[in-house]
């Protein structure tokens, strides 16, 4: 999911859009090209080696710098922005009943998202559709990086070793192998504790980390200028070698998380009827156009004004209500994102053939919802994140280029979820603290 968190950001929007239809049209070219290679050297044998070769030197090589790119902020990406969360996490205590609300139904609507497309994921399965034999191709071929031990790398999540995962003995040790929930526990606790510092102290780590922030957000969205070419050509490779089935799995992937997001709207159906008090038809109607524009933009923060307009204007939510949830659900109620990172990392599982037990998805639950709240807001930045969470469970990082080219296209959809959950939070929120109660502080929450 794409947010921009400053005004100057949000001018970027078309340009990130324009990016958008570079990469789906990278999608387009990296499979046409893959398609006409593939054909030619059936076609005519003797051009096969060079067709592989081309595939093996020239284009995997230039996809594999965009990935290792990621790879290299994952680990500070992720912190800073735990850390960020949790300081702003701890400012909103002031405000009772309206916090402990909002930030519940953040929490219930992220993890019932991210429980809804495993489920899918789980009946579904669309990995598995990936014959063994075009899983060996993608290795052979280089274009997935992997010493193929999946079955015995794959983790046992018994209490000790959660506890393991949560305080291990060597920290650092855990972070260079990119095990992303020691860095999760590590950061709260660091922003946890900032937050108890004097107000100037604290500031200044708020600050800090902020500018901190905005230069790593900075070097993804360079990286993500790469993000055309690398698709077409780590798509032209993969084709090139697993032909229609990798095309066919993607297909089933991208229907698998529809069908989830559309189940979780669902959901949201039912919270704002039977816990908002609202009708239905007279909410979606109030809502559609920031529903519109978040699907349009793909940015739940260049939607906020709308969204604000519309809670005000169009749902009769408080101001004060309005300007202290729909900012946070913007930067934390990321449902949408939270579902799309489940889905992905059980997609890579089972192309791998890799079966993650009951306890082990509840773990991925776990970690995609902090996963998701800690996506920064900036283009692509929920891959780095993915990248982290594949390698929490011993999965091949590399296997987020299964997904790269749908990626954008599932990004929309992801999108318009996240807004429609933020303003069915605001809704119930209001209807829970009541109109006028926390009008004050509220609002000047909102504007700050």
């Amino acid at each position: 999911m794409n947010r921009s968190a400053t005004a100057g950001e949000q001018r970027g929007a078309p340009r990130d859009g324009d990016r958008a239809r570079q990469i789906l049209l990278g999608l387009v070219a990296g499979v046409l090209l893959g398609l006409a290679a593939r054909a030619l050297g059936r076609w005519e044998p003797g051009w096969w080696p060079v067709c592989e070769a081309v595939s093996r030197h020239v284009l995997e090589p230039l996809g594999q710098v965009f990935l290792r790119l990621l790879l290299l902020v994952v680990v500070p990406l992720v912190g800073v922005s735990v850390v960020s969360g949790a300081l702003e996490l701890g400012r909103g205590q002031r405000w009772g009943r309206l916090t402990t609300s909002t930030f519940g139904l953040f929490v219930m609507n992220m993890a019932v998202a991210v429980g809804l497309g495993l489920l899918v994921m789980n009946l579904w399965a669309p990995g598995r559709g990936l014959p063994g034999e075009a899983v060996r191709q993608l290795y052979e071929g280089g274009t997935i990086q992997s010493d193929r031990s999946w079955e015995a790398r794959r983790p046992e999540l018994t209490p000790g070793m959660l506890l393991e995962m949560l305080l291990p003995r060597n920290w650092l040790g855990a972070v260079v192998d990119f095990q992303i929930l020691p860095l999760i526990t590590f950061a709260l606790l660091f922003g946890f504790a900032a937050r108890s510092l004097p107000g100037e102290t604290a500031e200044r780590v708020r600050t800090m980390t902020n500018d901190l922030g905005r230069v790593l957000f900075r070097m993804v969205e360079v990286t993500m200028r790469l993000a055309p070419v690398a698709v077409a050509a780590l798509i032209s490779a993969a084709v090139l070698r697993v032909g229609p089935d990798l095309l066919a799995m993607l297909a089933g992937f991208v229907a698998a998380v529809m069908i989830a997001m559309l189940l979780h709207l669902g959901v949201l159906a039912l919270w704002v009827r039977l816990l908002g008090g609202r009708s239905l038809t007279g909410f979606y109607r109030a809502v559609r156009l920031a529903l519109i524009t978040a699907f349009s933009t793909s940015s739940s923060a260049a939607t906020l004004p709308t969204s604000l307009a519309v809670a005000r204007d169009r749902l009769g939510v408080h101001p004060g209500t309005a300007g202290f949830v729909l900012p946070l659900g913007a930067t934390l109620n990321m449902s949408g994102t939270a579902l799309y990172e489940g889905c992905v990392v059980l997609l890579v599982a089972q192309v791998h053939g890799v079966t993650l037990s009951w306890m082990d998805q509840v773990t991925l639950l776990v970690l995609a919802v902090l996963g998701a709240v800690a996506v920064a807001s900036v283009p692509g930045a929920s891959l780095p994140v993915i990248m982290g969470l594949l390698a929490q469970f011993r999965l091949p990082p590399e296997g987020v280029m299964l997904v790269l080219g749908v990626d954008r296209i599932l990004d929309m959809a992801r999108t318009t979820l996240n807004v429609a959950a933020d303003l069915v939070t605001v809704c119930i929120a209001d209807r829970v603290v009541g109109p006028g109660r926390v009008a004050g502080e509220t609002q000047t929450a909102g504007e700050g």
